[in-house]
């Protein structure tokens, strides 16, 4: 369990990191996907403020991180930020950012897979992936993996779990499983272990004409983030890295904001509780930097589900691998699986055309 029990949905990231100065003070820190008043900037923001050695920001838009990074640079005028460009939607850019980020640094203590996209057309990546499971899963897997050189380099002289691996999903991840037989949404029908959950409320079930439904795939691109962690905490802690997946919460940035009204008006029925930025980056933080989450995460055993009425009741031994409001929580049992985080991680090297090999 996380160390601060009082820590929830309300506690701002700068909080956070004022309570975990030690673990941040001197570290080298990437964080990708950074635009002024979103999560990123807030975890940026946060980490700035306790005397990080190196913020490494990777981001599309040059013009929109320097928004970000100017008033911490004349604030914290002994951190070095560097920017580098990355564009998790292409392949060809997030092999060239992976080797900028390499002349920069030879180690990395933490890496913050927090950039993420919502479509609701259907759209396609450089490489004929549809996009958002291309930009939100593939993107961050490939990224990550080309990056594993250096978070090894400072498992070496970091304690054991303090290298830290955070990818951000949602709670949307509840309405879709990995479609393994059609992740690019074309088909009509799939196994019912893959399809997603129905009925979808209100707008979430608005299509378009050719049947596309953005929701969804947003979904399950987010179940893939969890899967993608799953696997990484089978196979890194014995360098010495562990790894997390936050769900951030309901958070009112640019984002959200360039949803069209109906959409953005179901997000308001069922959101319990509007985040500011600081706030949507406080998870995150808990995640990278906790001490009391060093440890390695027991692995799960498939889990049990017991519905009664309206309530879904979950079962299993996970721990440690998803956070919500600072603390651990469950994913749903289609996040954690064991089998299907093999078979996604199978998947996800076909489509990059390149094996990554975590056991060597």
């Amino acid at each position: 369990m996380a160390s601060h029990a009082e820590f929830g949905e309300a506690t701002p990231a700068s909080e956070v990191a004022k309570v975990f100065e030690d673990q941040i003070r001197g570290k080298t820190i990437l964080i990708t996907g950074v635009s002024p008043r979103g999560i990123g900037a807030a975890t940026t923001v946060a980490f700035a403020s306790q005397s990080p050695e190196l913020l490494i920001i990777a981001s599309r838009t040059k013009s929109k991180v320097d928004e970000v990074v100017d008033p911490i640079r004349a604030e914290y005028p002994g951190i070095r930020v560097e920017f580098v460009a990355l564009d998790l939607g292409s392949q060809k850019s997030i092999r060239a950012a992976a080797a900028e980020v390499a002349k920069l640094t030879d180690r990395l203590d933490i890496l913050v897979n927090n950039a993420g996209i919502v479509v609701t057309t259907r759209q396609a990546t450089p490489e004929g992936i549809e996009q958002q499971f291309g930009t939100n899963h593939i993107g961050p897997f490939l990224f990550t993996n080309l990056l594993l050189p250096l978070l090894r380099n400072a498992a070496k002289t970091n304690p054991p779990g303090a290298t830290r691996v955070v990818s951000l999903s949602s709670a949307g991840h509840r309405l879709s499983p990995i479609r393994f037989s059609d992740y690019n949404f074309e088909k009509e029908e799939v196994p019912p272990e893959e399809d997603h959950f129905k009925p979808l409320p209100g707008a979430f079930a608005n299509t378009t004409p050719d049947g596309y439904n953005g929701i969804v795939a947003y979904a399950h691109s987010k179940t893939a983030n969890i899967l993608f962690t799953l696997y990484l905490q089978k196979y890194l802690p014995k360098s010495g890295i562990a790894a997390y997946v936050i769900h951030p919460g309901t958070i009112e940035t640019d984002l959200s904001r360039n949803q069209d009204d109906e959409l953005t008006a179901q997000f308001y029925k069922v959101a319990k509780f509007w985040k500011t930025a600081d706030q949507g980056a406080s998870t995150t933080l808990v995640a990278a930097v906790d001490p009391a989450l060093n440890g390695v995460p027991r692995l799960p055993r498939p889990a049990s589900l017991l519905i009664c009425a309206d309530t879904v009741f979950v079962h299993s031994d996970i721990k440690g691998l998803y956070l919500s409001d600072c603390q651990i929580a469950e994913p749903f049992p289609h996040a954690s699986d064991p089998t299907a985080a093999d078979r996604l991680w199978k998947l996800s090297e076909e489509l990059v055309g390149e094996d990554f090999d975590l056991e060597a």
